[in-house]
């Protein structure tokens, strides 16, 4: 239930504190620390206006950051068409369950359905069952399992 008006818009360089603090918390929930060169060449990157690159959206409650949605569009080999991945989607604790994530996932692939691409995919952990709840209710659950490589 939507209890507050939410605001998507495109991430900005004045953004920077608040994008890295919603960051931090998203990366702690998936157990993971990363330099802070690893921030600044994401932010860096998340600003280069060329949509073949990273995007991020941050949500907005009361002029207040309360949530953030980076994605990427990508040519695949199987088809024609391409194809758009939502990387990271967070939301503060005190505004979850207030349509946030929902209108963080909608805004994504809207953005992505104007520049003609009409699949929007993402992954997340097993156990992430809060968020499965809401992503069962707007997108197709895939059989796929994912595997990771690493020397």
């Amino acid at each position: 239930m939507m209890t507050a008006e939410i605001t998507i818009r495109a991430l900005r360089r004045e953004d920077h504190a608040e994008w890295s603090r919603m960051w931090t918390a998203y990366l702690e929930f998936y157990r993971t620390t990363l330099s802070e060169a690893v921030y600044e060449t994401a932010f860096a990157r998340l600003l280069i206006e060329d949509t073949r690159e990273f995007q991020g959206f941050i949500a907005e409650m009361e002029g207040r950051p309360v949530g953030l949605a980076h994605f990427l569009f990508h040519r695949l080999l199987w088809s024609e068409e391409d194809t758009c991945y939502l990387l990271d989607l967070y939301t503060d604790p005190a505004a979850r369950g207030k349509g946030v994530a929902r209108a963080l996932i909608n805004a994504v692939h809207a953005a992505a359905k104007k520049e003609g691409i009409v699949v929007t995919y993402w992954t997340t952990q097993d156990d992430n069952y809060k968020g499965r709840m809401l992503y069962d209710q707007v997108a197709t659950r895939t059989p796929l399992i994912v595997y990771e490589k690493s020397d």
